[in-house]
């Protein structure tokens, strides 16, 4: 990975900071409140170097699209809030059953979007 820049720094902290799944405007939005200088090509630059050094991981949301997270995670699923728009970890995995693909068959890895109103936007 090439050396730090502050434009990096203040992304791995916009990481940090928000512990969910960030599209890249918000990446951008939120780097740039660290380093005003920050612009949209800086970001795609440094997330590419980001996940090829595997510090953040793509993810691709059904509906969303591509989203960004620190690799540092345990497994988990994610929670996309229809009021908001947010997108957060659940911590865990509630496919834990060993039968959940038919015999001979050798599961690698699965995705779970889950979709609804987080406790805010619902009114809890």
């Amino acid at each position: 990975m090439k050396r730090q820049t502050a434009q990096r720094r203040a992304i791995e902290q916009v990481f940090e900071q928000h512990d969910r799944l960030l599209s890249i405007p918000e990446i951008r939005a939120y780097g740039s409140q660290i380093v005003p200088s920050l612009n949209q090509a800086t970001v795609y630059r440094n997330i590419k170097q980001l996940v090829a050094a595997g510090r953040i991981r793509q993810v691709n949301h059904p509906d969303l699209g591509t989203r960004y997270e620190r690799t540092q995670k345990s497994h988990h699923h994610h929670f996309h809030c229809n009021g908001c728009n947010r997108v957060m970890v659940l911590p865990g995995c509630a496919l834990k059953d060993d039968h959940i693909v038919p015999d001979g068959f050798v599961l690698e890895s699965h995705d779970i979007f889950l979709s609804g109103l987080c406790d805010q936007c619902a009114g809890h």
